[in-house]
């Protein structure tokens, strides 16, 4: 399973927010290519990287930290938050995304959505679908959606599909342990090419080999990494042992 830490962006710097809400945000480091150098250190090869402000302003805004970060160190970055146009799109591939990851737009858009699919191909696109009580959330959190998690899933994997980023909400920053009941229920109803990525709520390395057990593709470690629940030598470890 692979270890995808995550480096939330407001104004240039390290943030993190609780269950999505911009008023809970503390900041933990002022330079972000500072902390992503960090993980590279301690062996992880991945990064996930939301623009914050993208997500607020629906487009894309903190495209330098992304174009900092992505020449500077070897990490494969996805990158999310505000992508809505053809413009943004080809504005983080050209600031060094190995990835994008489409949330609102594959709600609000999806003729948009499924064309980068067709365009760029399933490796270089994720489906960003978060949830609350199983409801597809967009616009940053700020809205959820009438649709349903899983039909909204599969309904992507026949426009081809394969990565989709799992967040829910009522656990995400809350360090109280990730949806593993959820996860379980996304891998056993859509289609078996699926590579799940959990997000929201790690708090426990003991954790991740749960979430390895279930079928997760990788996980997204936030606020358990900045207030040291999880450590990174820890997660070093992990890497080298799989």
């Amino acid at each position: 399973m692979r270890i995808i830490p995550a480096i939330d962006i407001i104004e240039g710097k390290c943030v993190r927010l609780s269950k999505g809400d911009y008023t809970t945000k503390k900041i933990y480091n002022e330079n972000p290519l500072e902390v992503a150098k960090e993980f590279e250190a301690h062996g992880i090869q991945y990064l996930h990287l939301v623009d914050l402000d993208g997500a607020k302003s629906k487009h894309i805004v903190n495209h330098k930290v992304l174009e900092q970060i992505a020449s500077k160190t070897s990490l494969k970055i996805d990158f999310g938050g505000g992508l809505k146009t053809d413009k943004d799109l080809h504005i983080a591939f050209e600031n060094g995304a190995n990835q994008i990851t489409g949330g609102s737009i594959a709600v609000k858009d999806r003729t948009t959505f499924t064309n980068w699919i067709h365009t760029y191909g399933p490796d270089k696109i994720i489906l960003g679908a978060d949830a609350m009580d199983e409801k597809v959330a967009v616009s940053g959190w700020q809205e959820e959606s009438k649709e349903e998690l899983i039909p909204f899933i599969k309904e992507y994997q026949k426009h081809g599909i394969n990565y989709v980023i799992c967040t829910d909400i009522s656990k995400d920053g809350m360090l109280e342990g990730p949806a593993f009941d959820l996860y379980q229920k996304i891998i056993d109803r859509t289609d078996a090419s699926i590579k799940l990525i959990a997000s929201g709520g790690i708090s426990t390395f003991d954790e991740l080999p749960r979430l390895a057990e279930i079928g997760c593709e990788g996980t997204i470690i936030g606020k358990a990494i900045y207030e040291n629940k999880i450590s990174l030598k820890q997660l070093e470890n992990y890497i080298l042992s799989v």
